[in-house]
């Protein structure tokens, strides 16, 4: 009987997917123990790792079943537990039951949106999300208890513990949000897109925190600020 072939090229994306488990899990611990500002870079770091295995893949003609469900694990552990956990540590355990809630909804409601993800991929448009990926959700989370960490203002405490249960919500929504993955750009724009980015990264080394937290609610609240204005239209539409 011929054995299996092993095909080393499946074996990069998910030694990538395997990577941001782990690094979740050691955030969960940085978060246990107290350190919060290594948690919160680690979610960063699971999001460069989430997107490497998936291009590694795409790239070397490696998707796979098994690589798709190993990724939603990761993504469940990674952008779901780990910040959670972050949230819980850092706001949470102060509000009682509320927190704890706070806490779970968004590992499950995460837990949801990449399962229905995985069933709509078929058929979904490629440059859209329906509701906000748990990635982007993870990160909201992370950039706004860094901006925390840094200022220690009390009131940003209730603030962020509102905004991870309404981001948690969006994330099982139908609001759509852009997709940048595959993104086209036009050779004359390249120059000014790459002057943009570049001024970009140069305030995000002098004010990362700030900057970060500007971007990701930016992106979020953006979603809610369109579906809003396309509902408005409907109705005047309609009276």
């Amino acid at each position: 009987m011929e054995k299996p072939h092993f095909d080393i090229r499946y074996l990069f994306p998910n030694f990538f997917t395997a990577l941001s488990i782990f690094v979740g899990v050691i955030g969960i611990i940085a978060s246990i123990k107290g350190d919060f500002t290594k948690a919160s870079w680690l979610i960063f770091i699971s999001l460069i790792l989430d997107g490497l295995d998936g291009r590694i893949a795409r790239w070397t003609n490696a998707c796979s079943k098994f690589g798709v469900e190993f990724d939603s694990i990761a993504d469940v552990v990674a952008f779901g537990v780990a910040p959670a956990v972050l949230l819980y540590q850092v706001v949470g355990h102060e509000y009682g039951k509320f927190g704890s809630m706070v806490a779970a909804l968004f590992v499950v409601f995460g837990a949801i949106r990449l399962a229905r993800f995985n069933v709509m991929a078929p058929s979904s448009e490629p440059s859209v999300f329906i509701g906000v990926p748990i990635p982007t959700a993870a990160i909201f989370v992370a950039a706004w208890v860094l901006l925390y960490l840094k200022y220690r203002y009390e009131f940003l405490k209730p603030l962020i513990l509102v905004m991870s249960l309404l981001v948690a919500l969006l994330m099982v929504s139908n609001i759509r949000y852009p997709s940048f993955k595959k993104a086209s750009f036009q050779k004359i724009y390249l120059i000014r897109i790459l002057i943009v980015v570049m001024i970009v990264l140069g305030i995000l080394y002098l004010y990362p925190a700030e900057m970060l937290t500007i971007i990701i609610s930016a992106y979020i609240f953006s979603g809610i600020i369109r579906a809003a204005y396309y509902l408005s239209r409907k109705r005047k539409r309609v009276e």
